[in-house]
């Protein structure tokens, strides 16, 4: 394997250490109009996908389509209730989900509307299996009895409790961004118990801090490093450029491929316009929640899965940058991450949990 493939994605900022190929995946949200990604004529979108129109309303596709006009084809879309600013769709109801379809493949995320009118969410890739039955598989998800269906709203971090982690961050990494982006990802520290909520969001930020220096590095500071993150090979190429796809955001995205996929399953132009994950705080935050909720790296799980299924703290630091740091690799990389872990789920009111290390 070469050293272009066996790297971490969340590659030390100050090495830049490089990045696997990483698949894109998908899943339908809810918040304010303002996150959703901007609807691109020609582009296929899958059945649950939102995005924002040219008139600044959110639709959500009913039906597969290679990109037909939102406001035209209404067979293929419906508005979703989104522009008052209020992010909870459809005042709250299970409606402006899509139908669940046996046999249809589903992804880590990926929100249904079943047969009793209920709505589920996808804890794990699979082939269709039923909601009710296969509870390995959905959850569960609050939005039929008037319950809030944007996670942000109860998000388990305060902004008290955020500053209180990051008290030197940079401000572009701001609260409001992380909160605009969950939506992307509603199952991510809105799964389990409220230990176990708070153990997910304590996890990610303390991975999070130790790529960026406690939130202070927005760009890989490495410069050297820039033009090596294009992968020719690729049919898309390197359109922003050679030295385009160096680190940014809280996970320092790197690689061409790596920007191509995120954004594909963010709905963003990322390959055409990586500059974004460094002057957009919601985009930046997406990519890292990206990673953690649809990505196993050098793991064997996705780090969201790691937390949820109490597999411990460390399966996250091996999912991250296990071919770096675990099994005795780096332990002193792997103790600062532990560390961090320990220190935000104290701010928070939980246990840690075990199997911290890897």
């Amino acid at each position: 394997m070469s050293h272009r493939r066996a790297a971490s994605l969340l590659a030390a900022i100050l090495i830049g250490a490089s990045a696997p190929t990483l698949l894109p995946a998908t899943s339908a949200s809810a918040a304010s109009c303002s996150s959703y990604p901007d609807w691109v004529a020609g582009r296929s979108y899958v059945t649950g996908n939102i995005v924002r129109y040219t008139d600044g309303k959110a639709y959500i596709a009913e039906h597969d389509n290679p990109g037909y006009d939102p406001v035209i084809s209404t067979w293929y879309w419906e508005p979703y209730g989104c522009d008052s600013g209020s992010g909870n769709p459809s005042g709250g109801s299970c409606s402006s989900y899509p139908d669940w379809v046996a046999g249809r493949s589903y992804v880590t995320g990926n929100i249904v509307r079943y047969t009793d009118g209920k709505a589920y969410i996808a804890e794990h890739d699979n082939p269709g299996y039923d909601p009710t039955i296969s509870t390995w598989f959905w959850d569960p998800y609050t939005c039929d009895g008037g319950g809030s269906t944007n996670p942000s709203d109860g998000f388990v971090v305060s902004e008290a409790q955020f500053n209180q982690m990051f008290p030197s961050r940079n401000s572009f990494y701001t609260y409001n961004g992380l909160k605009a982006a969950l939506s992307s990802f509603p199952a991510f520290a809105n799964t389990g118990s409220d230990t176990v909520r708070k153990q997910e969001a304590a996890a990610f930020l303390a991975n999070v801090n130790h790529e960026t220096g406690g939130l202070v590095y927005v760009v890989e500071q490495n410069t050297a490093n820039y033009s090596h993150y294009c992968d020719w090979s690729q049919p898309y190429g390197c359109p922003a450029g050679q030295s385009a796809y160096y680190g940014r955001g809280p996970i320092q995205l790197s690689w061409n491929f790596n920007y191509k996929a995120a954004g594909d399953a963010l709905g963003i132009d990322l390959l055409g316009n990586p500059n974004l994950v460094q002057t957009d705080s919601a985009v930046a935050w997406k990519t890292g929640l990206w990673y953690w909720n649809t990505q196993s790296g050098p793991g064997t799980m996705t780090p969201h899965n790691a937390m949820v299924n109490s597999a411990g703290f460390g399966q996250t630091i091996r999912s991250i940058n296990g071919s770096l740091e675990c099994d005795g690799r780096n332990p002193a990389q792997v103790q600062s991450r532990v560390d961090a872990y320990q220190r935000f789920t104290s701010i928070l009111g939980v246990t840690p949990g075990a199997n911290l290390s890897c």
